[in-house]
């Protein structure tokens, strides 16, 4: 199937799975529009790479989803859209007891109200095409929680709530809403984790070891390219874990 008249936005996309994902559009002949918050230069290596490898157009733009007047900046130079992938998203380990206002804050405005940020921007673009894909990057933490991650998993399980309402709420436009709930994925966020602890996590997955960014940008892609019947879904990526 030839793409070359879709467009994705993909947040988070210089490193790990937005990365990834990146990539993995690009193969499929999407056009592209890309952004980080902190790393321009790996962003730009990244478009530079795209454009010569797989001959699609690709922008980047240096934005902090969890704003919404950088958000709107940064739709006001994006003039069509058919696929949104929500990837930007910090997480925080902590004692909940321990962890500030402001920490707190800043979770929720990069792993949740990015979401409704940028698709409160893309949905007149795509009511404008006549439908779209939202993709919402999620967490196995947002169906079940994980001690010492309450905040990032009430952020993942509201990604997950507004997942589902919004395929109901966007159904009738042709806009399909569905999100991915990743186990461990091979990241620089779960690098941090203790050699020792991973050892443990790795030994409590069945398929036996962490998922790649390769094997989530598939996932994201298929989302993408899924029957138009499938929306308001959570899907599940964590090699039989949970």
């Amino acid at each position: 199937m030839e793409h070359k008249q879709k467009t994705a936005l993909i947040t988070g996309a210089s490193r790990g799975i937005g990365r990834a994902c990146a990539e993995r559009f690009a193969q499929a002949g999407y056009d592209l529009y890309l952004t980080c918050l902190h790393s321009e230069d790996k962003l730009i290596a990244l478009k530079d790479m795209l454009k010569q490898r797989y001959r699609i157009t690709c922008r980047t733009a240096v934005c902090n989803a969890g704003s919404y007047d950088e958000v709107v900046s940064l739709f006001s130079q994006i003039d069509t859209l058919d696929v949104l992938v929500n990837n930007a998203g910090i997480s925080h380990i902590g004692l909940i007891q321990d962890m500030s206002v402001s920490q707190w804050d800043r979770v929720m405005a990069t792993n949740v109200s990015s979401c409704f940020y940028t698709i409160k921007c893309a949905i007149p673009l795509m009511l404008a095409k006549g439908g779209g894909r939202i993709l919402n990057v999620s967490s196995v933490w947002g169906n079940t929680g994980a001690s010492m991650e309450a905040a990032y998993s009430a952020s993942k399980g509201a990604v997950n709530a507004l997942t589902k309402a919004l395929a109901k709420e966007l159904a009738p436009s042709n806009i399909q809403v569905n999100a991915a709930a990743f186990g461990i994925i091979d990241t620089d966020m779960n690098k941090c984790i203790d050699a020792e602890a991973l050892e443990q996590v790795i030994d409590e997955i069945p398929a036996g070891r962490m998922g790649t960014c390769q094997e989530a940008a598939e996932l994201l892609l298929q989302l993408a390219e899924a029957p138009a019947y499938l929306t308001g879904q959570i899907l599940t990526m964590d090699g039989g874990w949970t």
